[in-house]
Parts: structure tokens; sequence; C-alpha cells
């Protein structure tokens, strides 16, 4: 059983790394791009994610959830990680973050 504050670590960690993750089409991270709808941390150290992507067809549906899922893995303090791709709510735009907007000149 982790404490809150490795809780909140492990949490800060998967926000870091699922950053360091770029839809290969759009120069912003997918976290700011809004595709993350949910991280979840277990006391027991597994991570629930549900993650979208901007379209059913996007050229990185297989590449970029096993990205994420591997580089939340090698986290420590994470002992598993389930990723959810979901379609409800669907992507738009309006989910990107105000620095994304910035980034892709919608502002």
């Amino acid at each position: 059983m982790l404490t809150d504050e490795q809780l909140q670590e492990i949490d800060e960690n998967v926000v870091h790394a699922i950053k360091s993750c770029y839809d290969p089409e759009i120069p912003v991270n997918i976290y700011e791009l809004g595709l993350i709808y949910q991280i979840r941390v277990k006391s027991d150290g597994g991570v629930t994610i549900k993650m979208t992507l901007t379209s059913p067809n996007c050229p990185a549906a297989q590449s970029l959830p096993a990205e994420v899922r591997e580089k939340v893995a090698q986290i420590n303090g994470v002992t598993g990680v389930d990723l959810d791709i979901v379609w409800d709510p669907p992507w738009t735009p309006s989910r990107m973050s105000e620095a994304a907007r910035l980034e892709l000149g919608m502002m």
C-alpha cells in the first residue's frame, strides 16, 4: 500500500511521461492536446489511463497507446498499466490546453 505522497509522486511522474509522447502529425504532446481523459493511480501502484485519439483512423492508433503504456510502466512504483482507448466523448480541438492552441497558432 502506497502513501498519499507516493501516489501523488507517481501521478506527477505519469503526467510527465505522457507529456513526452507526441502525435506524429501534430507538434504538441498528447497531454496538452487533450487526448488523456483520465489518469488514476491505485494504492497498489497500478495505473489506469483513459485516452483517445484525434480520430479513429489516426495513423498512430497502434504506436501511440503502446508508447504511453511503455513509458508509464517504467516509472518507479508503477506495478501495472491498464490503458483504455475511448471514443466517448469524441476528441475535439476544444479539449486542447491554452498552451497547445498557442503552439498551433489557434489563438
